[in-house]
């Protein structure tokens, strides 16, 4: 127990040591206003917040999102070729995918993934 509380000082002392030499050493300037903003989907913090926003810029975002999870939902389920009957996972499978084939097509006849709209 004397070991681990005698590492951990050891880790802080030397991790306090590392940050008080990087606020030393940095060449940050705290005048410069642009640097010293928050800088979030290019908007300026210091204007007013009811800017008018693209759609087709949020359309995209969301597009991008959902097949974003489908990809997360999809490699977990080439784990379980080995475990689970191969015949019952095809259908799923299929099914997962007809249905975000479906979605995509909805996009297209949408005009949603055409960037010049």
């Amino acid at each position: 127990m004397n070991l681990m509380m005698l590492i951990s000082t050891i880790i802080l002392i030397i991790s306090n040591i590392m940050m008080f030499i990087s606020i030393i050493l940095s060449k940050k300037s705290f005048m410069d206003r642009e640097k010293c903003s928050p800088f979030e989907c290019g908007f300026d913090p210091k204007s007013s917040p009811r800017m008018p926003f693209s759609l087709h810029f949020f359309l995209i975002t969301m597009i991008f999102l959902i097949f974003d999870v489908e990809i997360a939902l999809i490699f977990p389920i080439i784990k379980l070729f080995n475990l689970v009957n191969f015949f019952i996972l095809m259908k799923i499978s299929f099914f997962f995918i007809l249905i975000l084939l479906i979605g995509l097509y909805h996009e297209w006849n949408q005009n949603m993934l055409n960037w010049t709209n």
